[in-house]
């Protein structure tokens, strides 16, 4: 089969690859429907060194059920299934307290002898734990939105979740990705009366509007900072998510919450040290945040994906078959598209 295979920084190849099967019986093999590259992605392809023999890549898929474990029930062949981006047993005790990615018996996909998730199929370990039978058709509408529950939407809910934002609530998002724009339709979901989107990307932030942004906020640092207070009223929000995961990005969070306020972080950081020291803890900031544990959510976003209450899968303005996957890297790496989504 098929399969994205990463070399290096700027260097994705689609190769040929052994056919996934069966090795233990909590595996399944999915066939992939839908794929698509995050923007997680983009930072092995802007600083990876150089490999000969190259990793598998990607983390976000549905498919169809192709063959099953001796110990799966609940899974047959057929089925349409969503997988998280994190793949685990959801029966330890971490997955029992929703921290599904410290599960320990779980893993990430194209880690070790795991598929990467942009291929043609993906033999899924845990596969009881890890898949979410969907009801919809293989040919559904919906299928784009669906995928948005593997990881970007929920990490933007996640973010929403941890720093609190409830009905009434006042947010600012850093970041105008598809994971930003995801958290500025989770806040307004779960009820922000005002929502600061910080981006200077104009198809992105109009998008953002249409998410629920009440405000958009261009300017970048101490600029961008003052912007975002004074829309708040001067003193900032109570809720700023940081969808970003650089060292500025965090910087700018400090700078736009409200002093008893809370940051929730869900970039995926790209820095060592922060800014966390005396000024963060005489202000009685909260940081929170992390890695999101999809799996813990899809089931309760599922209804209004299903009854197209939200649509998340709008994040995606370009579609690619498996041999284009190295062009639509190029082209979200040089902000040509937000997210790409892959049709095997």
């Amino acid at each position: 089969m098929r399969a994205t295979v990463i070399h290096g920084a700027g260097d994705v190849r689609v190769e040929n690859v052994p056919d996934p099967k069966i090795q233990l019986p909590t595996d399944a093999v999915v066939r992939v429907l839908r794929t698509c590259i995050c923007g997680s992605d983009l930072w092995p392809y802007g600083s990876m060194p150089e490999s000969e023999t190259g990793e598998r890549i990607g983390h976000e898929f549905l498919g169809v059920v192709d063959d099953t474990g001796s110990e799966i029930s609940g899974l047959q062949n057929g089925d349409l299934v969503l997988a998280p981006f994190v793949w685990a047993d959801n029966t330890c005790d971490f997955c029992g307290e929703g921290l599904q990615t410290s599960c320990r018996h779980g893993g990430m996909w194209g880690v070790g002898d795991v598929d990467g998730a942009q291929a043609e199929a993906v033999r899924v370990p845990q596969a009881q734990g890890t898949l979410v039978k969907l009801p919809v058709g293989a040919d559904s509408e919906l299928l784009p939105s669906l995928l948005t529950l593997s990881d970007v939407f929920s990490t933007g809910h996640h973010a929403a979740v941890q720093a609190g934002v409830g009905a009434g609530s006042a947010v600012t998002v850093i970041g105008d990705g598809a994971v930003g724009l995801s958290a500025v339709l989770a806040a307004k979901r779960l009820g922000a009366e005002q929502v600061l989107l910080m981006g200077r990307h104009t198809e992105r932030t109009n998008l953002g509007r249409e998410f629920g942004a009440t405000d958009v906020v261009p300017e970048r640092g101490d600029e961008g900072v003052a912007r975002a207070r004074e829309l708040a009223g001067g003193d900032g929000t109570r809720t700023v998510l940081e969808c970003i995961g650089t060292k500025p990005a965090l910087e700018t969070a400090f700078g736009a919450v409200r002093d008893g306020g809370v940051v929730s972080r869900v970039g995926a950081p790209q820095y060592a040290e922060g800014p966390i020291g005396f000024d963060v803890f005489f202000r009685n900031i909260t940081l929170t945040g992390g890695v999101a544990p999809a799996r813990a959510y899809i089931e309760q976003l599922l209804p209004d994906v299903l009854e197209s209450r939200i649509q998340p899968g709008r994040v995606f303005d370009r579609t690619a078959g498996l041999d284009e996957v190295p062009d639509g890297y190029r082209a979200m790496a040089d902000r040509e598209a937000l997210k790409v989504l892959v049709h095997p």
